[in-house]
């Protein structure tokens, strides 16, 4: 069963392959493939600026063609150009809700340069194990509502509700001056909105893609006829104070405050120092502000030393914690469940002392607090701001550009940024993906970025993906990953720049922030 473009339900043979098939290419051509774009040229109307990041890579020199007839060429609603190669781009042509639930997400991908491109390695979804690289798997949404990251749904006889490079007679390679289309069927983004913003691995989010509640361009296939299972994956945004007394990760649902034991206890004690209860007194107040009823107070221990010593000790030092915030707490009805756990449940790698450092904690993690919703600010161009800083890498002179640090809905912040290598010579800069050691990510990403309020005197960390395993939890990045196909973006050409992107936590009333990006000197940059 298929979803048409009339919105009714049309029948398949049973066992018939999920196929993409636009209506037009269909009756021409018979083929399950969305119309071919084989024009470079921009498409005659595109979203504002401000909508959508692009790169400052400059255009390419292919000569436009007028595209064939039945081919795609409807304005793109959003575009990125790929991190890994400017000759990328990617286009959002349609975005559509249907049945309420469920989204169809149409790309079309353009090769701008001279040479054959490859596309399914750059667009397949690296957080599951696909088998053969052929999927457009990685093509999701943002919800920011309820703090994840949706991906095309997963049938039962394949990996992924979306376009297959195989069965769709896509092809390998884009040729030069062409496009092809592909498509993703994943759930809709709670609470109904107008807009998305859409992700993909080739490039940053795009913002504000508008939803259209028509029924889609194409024959996709139905996720209501068949088993299909939601690919979803819990977005965490850490955020810590300056003066290391303490973490805190939001998943949209659940804030967990991590409190140092450093600083809560002396060594080997589960007595609270002079100093502790300033630090509880803040925690306290996030929740007197949070709607939860039950509180969960969880003590925690290094891998040095022995469970026979740890474990008890990681029970009373929770124990402590929550004597204290119950007195702190301003308002009645909450209720406190203390564990012990000792070095069972590591946040981070025991192989350097920060790491050890960060692992001796007492977590607290109740309901987050409710907040409104902060309405996305109006925004200029994503160069607008200018801001720029240099740095040497093998000899060669790196120029950063802060290109936009966007708010988004759900207390989310974009930013966006290009390097650009300025000498005469190719270089590697592997500098954005060597963060501090104790941070723990699956594959290495740009995630040496930094965001600082100066005056509340708090880090924000780049954002992570929680993907559940048979071990426990593996994070990746929500920023440009640079690992396994990706691995040539630490790799510059003379004069090329490439963009990228972290997702981070914004506070709500700063209109500025200090920005530190690898090395680069740290910037004031305006949160638009």
């Amino acid at each position: 069963m298929r979803i048409s473009p009339s919105g009714h339900n049309a029948t398949s043979a049973p066992g018939r392959l999920l196929a993409l098939a636009a209506a037009l290419t269909l009756a021409v051509t018979g083929c399950g493939m969305l119309p071919v774009q084989q024009s470079a040229a921009p498409p005659t109307t595109s979203a504002p600026a401000s909508d959508a990041p692009t790169s400052d890579a400059p255009a390419s020199d292919a000569p436009a063609t007028t595209p064939a007839a039945g081919q795609d060429d409807r304005p793109a609603l959003a575009e990125v150009r790929s991190t890994m190669t400017e000759h990328l781009k990617v286009e959002v042509v349609g975005l559509n809700r249907v049945k309420g639930k469920h989204l169809v997400a149409q790309i079309r991908l353009s090769n701008t340069g001279t040479e054959d491109l490859p596309w399914t390695g750059q667009l397949g979804d690296h957080t599951r194990k696909l088998g053969e690289i052929r999927w457009a798997s990685g093509i999701g949404v943002l919800d920011t509502q309820d703090r994840a990251w949706l991906l095309p749904y997963q049938p039962q006889h394949a990996p992924c509700l979306c376009s297959d490079q195989k069965r769709d007679n896509l092809g390998y390679f884009i040729a030069p001056g062409q496009s092809i289309g592909v498509y993703a069927v994943l759930p809709a983004p709670a609470g109904n909105p107008a807009t998305a913003t859409i992700v993909t691995p080739v490039g940053p989010p795009m913002p504000n893609v508008p939803i259209s509640d028509e029924p889609p361009t194409g024959d996709f296939p139905d996720p209501d006829a068949e088993p299909v299972t939601p690919v979803v994956r819990r977005l965490v945004l850490p955020s810590e104070s300056l003066d290391k007394s303490e973490e805190t990760a939001d998943d949209g649902k659940n804030l967990q405050v991590s409190l140092s034991s450093d600083v809560l206890f002396a060594i080997d004690e589960a007595t609270l120092t002079p100093r502790a209860r300033s630090v509880l007194a803040a925690t306290a107040k996030l929740i007197d502000a949070s709607p939860a009823s039950v509180v969960a107070v969880a003590g925690h221990a290094d891998s040095s030393g022995n469970d026979a010593i740890n474990d008890p000790l990681s029970l009373r030092r929770a124990r402590a914690v929550q004597r204290a915030l119950a007195s702190l707490l301003s308002r009645q009805g909450v209720s406190f469940q203390a564990k012990g756990y000792g070095s069972r449940r590591p946040l981070y790698s025991n192989d350097s002392e920060e790491g050890r450092r960060r692992n001796r904690r007492v977590t607290v993690t109740f309901s987050r607090p409710q907040q409104a919703a902060a309405e996305p600010a109006a925004t200029t161009s994503p160069g607008a701001t200018g801001l720029t800083a240099t740095t040497d890498a093998g000899g060669s002179p790196m120029a950063l550009k802060v290109t936009g640090l966007r708010r988004l809905s759900g207390g989310l912040g974009l930013l966006t940024y290009t390097v650009t290598n300025q000498g005469t010579a190719e270089t590697w800069f592997n500098d954005l993906h060597h963060a501090q050691d104790w941070e723990a990510y699956k594959y290495q990403a740009a995630s040496n970025v930094r965001l600082t309020d100066v005056a509340a005197r708090r880090q924000y960390l780049p954002g992570r993906l929680q993907v559940p395993t048979d071990d426990g939890v593996d994070s990746y990045c929500a920023c440009t990953d640079v690992s396994g196909v990706r691995s040539a973006t630490s790799k510059f050409a003379p004069g090329q720049t490439r963009e990228f992107w972290s997702l981070f936590a914004l506070p709500s009333t700063a209109e500025t922030l200090k920005v530190a990006v690898g090395p680069f000197r740290a910037l004031q940059v305006p949160v638009r």
